[in-house]
């Protein structure tokens, strides 16, 4: 495995650090170390027309067809 040694962090990211590896049980490196993992190593994310092309074939656009009811006394007036 590399070592990677990062210089010039501010002092309120550093803390910012430590108090997250804190609330985790950990070290502030092994902290540091699941932060770049779970940013680089991430699965890519789907665009928005990747989603719909996923979207399985279910029926014909006039099987969603809405029924227009001309009732007198509308519920919504």
């Amino acid at each position: 495995m590399a070592n990677l040694v990062v210089r010039n962090i501010d002092d309120a990211i550093v803390r910012s650090l430590k108090a997250r590896a804190g609330k985790h049980g950990v070290s502030a490196e092994a902290e540091h170390r699941k932060i770049l993992e779970s940013v680089l190593l991430a699965p890519k994310r789907r665009s928005f027309a990747e989603v719909l092309r996923s979207i399985p074939n279910v029926g014909e656009d006039s099987d969603f067809e809405r029924i227009q009811d001309d009732r007198e006394g509308d519920v919504f007036n």
